[in-house]
């Protein structure tokens, strides 16, 4: 029996993490494609932390809406990171080869125009960009994921609250 209820213990925090995962999943594809589609247009791009932070806001919705138990905005902050992460990844693989085809030369002669010397390339340049932006991501999805918590989760195995108590002075007793 005890085997038992360790495959059941087991089983159950598989399928929670599951649930975290399927809704980090589709929070990280908002995170990524919604960052790295609209990055590449210039006045749209202005909101691209607007976009990290629905996506890891959507991810904690989704989770808590698959979960049963009531979600801590721990779990809402494991949420966001997880679709921040997913995210951050999508948004490196749209967006890292249009800025290498089309920015590496043109932050290379920049650099020479302006007369700094700077030892990397605008390859390397472009690289470290990227990753800063997928780590900002990271963090403003987690940020998503726990704002999530308190907007979406309405009070699951709440305790009922005690009745409101009555204007009229008790009756009785000692009063004069």
């Amino acid at each position: 029996q005890l085997l038992w209820l360790c495959h059941f213990s087991w089983r159950k925090s598989t399928n929670l993490m599951n649930k975290k995962l399927v809704a980090a999943l589709l929070g990280g594809l908002i995170v990524g494609v919604l960052s790295g589609i609209f990055s590449l247009i210039p006045l749209v791009s202005l909101c691209c932390c607007l976009w990290a932070i629905v996506g890891g806001a959507v991810a904690g919705l989704i989770y808590i809406k698959k979960s049963p138990e009531r979600v801590t905005v721990g779990d809402g902050a494991i949420v966001g990171a997880l679709s921040g992460v997913f995210g951050g990844l999508i948004y490196l693989l749209i967006n890292l080869p249009v800025n290498f085809i089309f920015g590496a030369g043109a932050i290379e002669e920049q650099l020479k125009r302006s007369g700094l010397e700077v030892r990397l390339s605008g390859a390397i340049l472009i690289l470290l960009g990227g990753v800063m932006a997928a780590i900002f991501l990271i963090i403003l999805a987690t940020v998503g994921g726990m704002l999530s918590v308190p907007i979406f989760e309405k009070g699951k195995d709440s305790p009922v609250p005690p009745p409101p108590p009555s204007a009229e002075p008790p009756s009785g007793g000692y009063a004069t």
